[in-house]
């Protein structure tokens, strides 16, 4: 009988919709098509075919790097908006500040008995 593995944690696997490719990634490699081909056929002839090549990659990258990077299970361009949040616009250093509720009501009870006990001695006199 033939043994399959079947992964730990089955929420990593994604459906795969043609040519083993996510829906996404189709997505992302026909909008990459659309802009990369016509840019290559319209610049050849004026830049030259090895320029034309890089151009057409140069405008292609974006479009595969949002196909393929993911990190952390998320997808690039939210690994790009975190990033942007956390380090411009969103303050680098956040203090760890607290009000202490506790404090603030032993600090409003045991005042007033600690002045009237400093008011009365301890040991009136002629009572030892």
């Amino acid at each position: 009988m033939p043994y399959v593995s079947v992964p730990n944690d089955l929420s990593k696997i994604k459906t795969k919709v043609a040519f083993n490719l996510t829906k996404r990634q189709l997505i992302c490699f026909g909008a990459a098509a659309v802009v990369g081909i016509p840019t290559y056929l319209l610049t050849r002839s004026a830049i030259g075919n090895s320029a034309a090549l890089f151009l057409m990659l140069a405008v292609m990258l974006p479009a595969f790097l949002l196909a393929m990077y993911e990190r952390d299970g998320l997808p690039a361009e939210k690994v790009v908006r975190n990033f942007v949040r956390s380090r411009f616009l969103w303050p680098r250093v956040r203090p760890y500040k607290t009000e202490n509720f506790y404090a603030y009501l032993s600090e409003k009870k045991e005042v007033p008995v600690i002045e009237q006990a400093e008011k009365k001695p301890a040991h009136p006199k002629g009572t030892r």
